[in-house]
């Protein structure tokens, strides 16, 4: 199992109950709980049971625990906050079923990379003997579809038919709801009674074809869905073409007024183009850098109009903005409805289809996609060869032209002189190694993955 970013991951033979039940007093002792903690769980099918471990070791800690259930990441974040209290997700987010984890949250929010050392110093802690007091948190769910209710109001969607791939995601009904609560139609499509792990940032071909397919058969203007956990979104236009996680957050940021953007280097640069944002910012891969980043905007100045993004979709509310019908509230976790909402709603308000509003951004387009069971450090070798051989570099990206520049910001990225550029990074969290890409068209941008992903799988497979 690893520890990092996304918190604990490991395969769920090896998420021992001791290991979890270390992990969560490691949390418990390093960070602050404000005297209770929330759990939650996404679901696979390992998640049961290692959330009751998680529960029984926060309550022989002597802390009040909150069990929400199965529910969005984000609603047990917002749920937690609310409350002034930590909280812990049970889940492995997009990977496979026979993996699982464990996300960490202070009261509030994401925990920081300080954080994530102080947890790993706290490891081999004794077992506590307190009994604290189990809650029912079942109510944490509605508080998030409110939440998005409350700001857009009965009538944002209104005329548009959303199918609803629901699939094995803790959002797949609170997506439902959402989406008739704002006066849409909503069609249920594909509901799953066994763990899918859907990447919503490299979605395979077979899920991009039913998503045509369902949007002819329906009669759709859009498709929704999310990952497994529902920090990460994913949307479709009314062909059943997939609308890029930073592209959405980039319509998003401009929906709700932002004037500084926080995202990290992976994503779309058309963001730099559009004249609604004072200033973008670009950092690691991962919300930790990301919202490290929003912090420090926020200390030089408290009134920023400041959002965070993912190249997966995630999105980060740093200020109190406005939507059609009301307030909404910051909210300084990755979140998935609010990427959803927020285009889908701009484009009905301007009578527009979401293609449309896609289309009048800068052409600057990206694709994504990884190659899968490559050891982590196999890949990382690969890639510090790259660096630090030009002649190396040369030859893997024969083909794609001259060399502009390069970026080590995370991973390698590189800029050729006719504005193509592909990204090359280990996951942090799974043995895979991902390749982005963007160019001036779609087709372009897909190629370059499709074309690199071999030379990589031939390299590192043999």
């Amino acid at each position: 199992p690893k520890f990092g970013t996304s918190g604990l991951r490991g395969l769920v033979t090896e998420l021992t109950p001791d290991l979890v039940a270390d992990h969560t007093r490691a949390f418990l002792a390093a960070c602050p709980t404000g005297g209770g903690l929330f759990v939650g769980r996404d679901l696979r099918a390992s998640s049961p049971e290692i959330a009751e471990v998680v529960v029984a070791t926060a309550r022989a800690e002597g802390l009040d625990v909150t069990d929400c259930g199965v529910l969005p990441t984000p609603a047990l974040a917002l749920a937690a906050m609310r409350e002034g209290q930590a909280a812990v997700m049970v889940t492995g987010s997009h990977i496979p079923a026979d993996r699982n984890g464990l996300k960490f949250y202070l009261p509030t929010g994401e925990i920081a990379k300080s954080d994530e050392a102080a947890i790993l110093d706290h490891l081999g802690r004794p077992a506590g003997t307190g009994e604290g007091a189990l809650k029912d948190g079942s109510a944490a769910a509605a508080l998030y579809r409110d939440r998005y209710v409350s700001a857009y109001g009965g009538k944002a969607l209104s005329g548009l038919r959303v199918g609803v791939y629901q699939h094995s995601s803790v959002a797949r009904d609170v997506m439902v709801e959402v989406v008739e609560a704002l006066g849409g139609t909503a069609v249920p499509l594909a509901l799953s009674e066994t763990f899918i792990p859907v990447d919503t940032e490299a979605l395979d071909p077979e899920t991009r074809g039913m998503l045509g397919g369902w949007c002819e058969e329906h009669r759709l203007d859009a498709v929704i869905s999310t990952d497994g956990d529902a920090d990460r979104p994913m949307v479709a236009d009314a062909t059943g073409r997939v609308v890029p996680g930073d592209v959405l957050g980039a319509l998003t940021a401009r929906a709700l007024g932002a004037k500084l953007v926080c995202t990290p280097v992976s994503s779309n640069t058309l963001v730099r183009e559009m004249p609604d944002f004072d200033a973008v910012t670009q950092t690691r891969i991962g919300s930790p850098f990301v919202i490290a980043a929003m912090e420090e905007a926020l200390a030089a100045d408290t009134t920023a109009r400041v959002v965070g993004y993912e190249a997966n979709g995630g999105f980060l509310l740093g200020f109190e903005a406005r939507g059609p019908a009301g307030p909404l509230a910051p909210l300084m976790t990755r979140d998935c409805l609010l990427p959803i909402i927020a285009p889908l709603a701009a484009a009905n308000a301007a009578g527009q289809s979401l293609a449309d509003l896609v289309g009048a951004l800068p052409p600057r387009y990206t694709a994504a996609d990884r190659i899968q069971e490559v050891p982590t450090e196999a890949s990382k070798a690969f890639i510090a060869e790259l660096t630090g051989d030009p002649g190396a570099r040369a030859a893997f990206f024969e083909g794609t032209g001259p060399e502009a520049d390069t970026d080590l910001t995370d991973g390698l990225r590189v800029r050729f002189e006719s504005g193509d550029i592909v990204h090359l990074r280990p996951s942090g969290n799974a043995p895979e190694l991902r390749c982005y890409a963007e160019a001036a068209s779609f087709e372009a941008a897909e190629a370059l993955v499709e074309r690199h992903l071999d030379k990589l799988a031939a390299q590192l497979r043999g």
